[in-house]
């Protein structure tokens, strides 16, 4: 017995209970510090069993054989990397004494690197005995930890270079591309990655003919030269609404830290132990947990804007401000304090083995983008579940009035039950579940509940103030959203498929996800015409419409949803492409583009708007906001192709040539053109912060004391 299934999945454990997701990867999902700990396993695995095999059949190291006898072994390594020798009716999995060595040799690197650390991260003696409890322990296994986790990593490699039964493609479908391991891009990633661009051709043209035959934009309610007036003075105010201020204060402060981290992270790159070296920063934040503090606040502010900009609307649409509904905006406000706060708080201690056998309840959870303990998952579900009867109890008499239940008011209710509901998938899973059925739970909740119902609630309630507004027709907007809601659900369920190609899961997700996830291009090209709707109604409200700034913050929104969201991603997402790419700088191009220029400047174009009807008139100030805009704009932008793309494409040249486990290894940061396109980074950040966030921090903090005196109190009507 060389190991169990227990203690691989330990292994398993102990990877996510010292959050290394946030520093390096798995299967091609993680961080891109680190090395992707399945593709460089598999290639200590094939280096050590052509060595194994030479100094057997040639009595020496294979280095040192002539090109004929390599090529022997290599093709002999090959067949035996390949042969599946699971045995299930015993459960059991067979080696072979070539893979044993290589296992050994595994065990013998990680031992190496977790204990004097790797020079690029990786703090030496991060992973340690006396972090859990020597017996019942929570999902480690008993032992070496050290041992389990590089089996895992061990077995990660055997699942990515061995054939499923019956086929001849891996369990993931040959990735990591390993020319040594014989993992070449498979038929199906080239036919699927073709038809996917001509379906994608075809169901365009047909999405635009349906968009103009039956005049599916939103229709403009007003005739030329009566653009309508607003009396910001006659708006009413109510208690609950005016209490979102400090959700606004909350959520720029969140902003302000998640992007210092960012900065913090992109220095990590060029000098991964230290801070211009300040040595005990790196002590005190190393890159996996600062890595996951800046998910995590991208996650809490942008929620945090849409969650207040929700209770501002209830009461517009309700027409009546209920009894108490200040003191459930109160209480929700503590608690989302206590779910950052603790959160932050447990994610550090987890990580630096403070938490024991608590480290997956309160500690790092282990999973990007779900990095916070399960328990604050909880708080998090109860919080989202108060702010949804917060806003019902706001909607309930329009709801009521409404009796077409699939109108505008109906619409929105039932896109805000969508983002508590989808939250469910989160506890889908936990240490114990295999890790490709929990990155297929994980993606539900990155792509589906953050990109895809976020992405629901946003168009909805952009349509719904456009009308609220009176600028559109209500008839034409419920038509539109309706259209745009088919689109992006259609193509966005199904669409998630493309982050299954490399997991584990089945062939048949590379033909899914890889047809989809061209499909998901459309609706974001069509929110490009939306985007010149709303450009001209800022043309045609002049200097005196009061929500300029929101609609530049709209309008870049549609823009980035049409660039970073489609564009950045289309180029990743093709099977053929992917393949080489996948875990590559590539990614975070999509990435920053999507999250930041989609969510973020949505979730700062709601602020906006909400602030500028519980703000005093005259403390508004539209010129830092537009230079707020423009620095946020310009910076992110120049992250892309200053830094994020072209390194991307470094990488994904690298990988091509070399392999992916090359393209992953810390090395390749050295390069000294990569080094350069790093450093040119601090300038589109420097942009970003200075004349992006700070204006626009400072803008919301001081707005937070030039509030106006609520003029509607519990139980009245607007």
């Amino acid at each position: 017995m060389i190991t169990t299934a227990e203690q691989i999945k330990g292994g398993q454990a102990v990877y996510q209970k010292y959050g290394l997701m946030d520093y390096g990867s798995v299967l091609g999902h993680g961080s891109y510090l680190g090395p992707d700990y399945t593709a460089e396993a598999l290639h200590i695995v094939v280096t050590a069993m052509q060595d194994f095999h030479a100094q057997r059949d040639y009595g020496k190291p294979f280095a040192e054989l002539n090109k004929g006898q390599q090529a022997v072994i290599k093709e002999k390594v090959k067949a035996e990397i390949k042969e599946n020798r699971y045995d299930p009716a015993t459960d059991t999995l067979t080696l072979t004494e070539a893979q044993v060595y290589a296992l050994q040799k595994v065990r013998e690197h990680y031992r190496t690197v977790f204990t004097q650390g790797d020079g690029n991260g990786i703090l030496p003696n991060l992973i340690r005995e006396e972090h859990m409890p020597k017996t019942d322990r929570a999902w480690v296994a008993e032992g070496d930890q050290l041992t389990q986790i590089a089996d895992f990593f061990f077995w990660t490699a055997w699942l990515a270079s061995t054939n499923r039964p019956g086929e001849t493609h891996t369990y993931t479908n040959n990735w990591p591309y390993d020319e040594a391991a014989g993992n070449t891009m498979s038929f199906s990633s080239i036919w699927w990655s073709a038809v996917s661009v001509a379906l994608l051709i075809g169901f365009t043209a047909l999405s635009l003919y349906f968009y103009h035959r039956y005049k599916l934009d939103m229709e403009e309610a007003y005739t030329p030269g009566n653009f309508p007036r607003f009396d910001l003075a006659a708006v009413p105010v109510t208690v609950s609404q005016r209490k979102t201020a400090k959700y606004f204060t909350v959520v720029i402060l969140l902003f302000l830290a998640q992007v210092m981290l960012g900065g913090l992270l992109a220095h990590y790159y060029i000098e991964p132990d230290s801070f211009y070296g300040l040595d005990w920063i790196a002590d005190l934040l190393p890159f996996n947990i600062a890595k996951g503090y800046h998910l995590q606040l991208a996650i809490f502010w942008i929620a945090t804007a849409w969650l207040g900009m929700g209770i501002y609307v209830a009461p517009v649409v309700g027409g009546r401000e209920p009894k108490r509904q200040g003191l459930l905006v109160d209480i929700l406000f503590w608690a989302l304090v206590v779910l950052v706060a603790g959160s932050l708080i447990g994610q550090w201690l987890g990580v630096k083995g403070y938490l024991g056998n608590l480290w997956f309840w309160l500690g790092h959870q282990g999973w990007e983008y779900l990095e916070l303990g399960r328990l604050w998952q909880f708080v998090l579900a109860v919080g989202m579940g108060i702010w949804l009867f917060i806003v019902y109890r706001g909607l309930r008499d329009s709801l009521k009035a409404e009796t077409d239940k699939g109108g505008l008011v109906h619409l929105l209710f039932y896109s805000a039950i969508a983002v508590p509901a989808f939250y469910i998938f989160a506890f889908f899973f936990n240490p114990g579940s295999n890790i490709t059925y929990a990155d297929y739970w994980r993606w539900w909740i990155i792509h589906l509940w953050v990109e895809g119902i976020f992405e629901v609630f946003a168009v909805v309630v952009i349509g719904f103030l456009l009308v609220q507004m009176g600028l559109v027709t209500k008839k034409s907007t419920v038509r539109a959203l309706y259209f745009q809601l088919i689109l992006l659900l259609g193509s966005g369920v199904i669409g998630t498929g493309h982050h299954y190609y490399w997991i584990g899961a089945p062939e048949m997700w590379i033909g899914l996800g890889a047809v989809f996830s061209a499909l998901e291009v459309i609706p974001l090209t069509l929110l490009i015409l939306e985007a010149y709707g709303q450009y001209r109604i800022l043309q045609q409200g002049g200097v005196h419409f009061p929500y300029r700034a929101a609609f530049w913050f709209l309008i870049s929104t549609a823009i980035w949803n049409l660039v970073g969201a489609g564009v950045l991603g289309f180029l990743i997402n093709l099977p053929a492409v992917s393949y080489y790419q996948h875990g590559s700088f590539l990614t975070p191009t999509h990435g920053h583009g999507a999250m930041m220029g989609v969510y973020g400047m949505f979730a700062i174009a709601v602020l906006l708007y909400t602030l500028r009807n519980i703000v005093k008139p005259e403390a508004w100030n539209d010129k830092v906001l537009k230079i707020a805009c423009w620095g946020l704009n310009i910076g992110l932008a120049g992250m892309i192709l200053v830094t994020l793309l072209p390194v991307g494409i470094l990488q994904l040249a690298e990988s091509y040539q070399s392999g992916f486990w090359a393209a992953r290894d810390p090395s390749f940061y050295k390069d000294p053109l990569v080094t350069a396109l790093l450093w040119w980074r601090a300038l589109p950040d420097t942009i970003f912060i200075v004349v992006g966030v700070l204006p626009l921090t400072w803008f919301v903090v001081k707005s937070f004391f030039r509030l106006r005196t609520p003029t509607v109190t519990d139980g009245e009507r607007l």
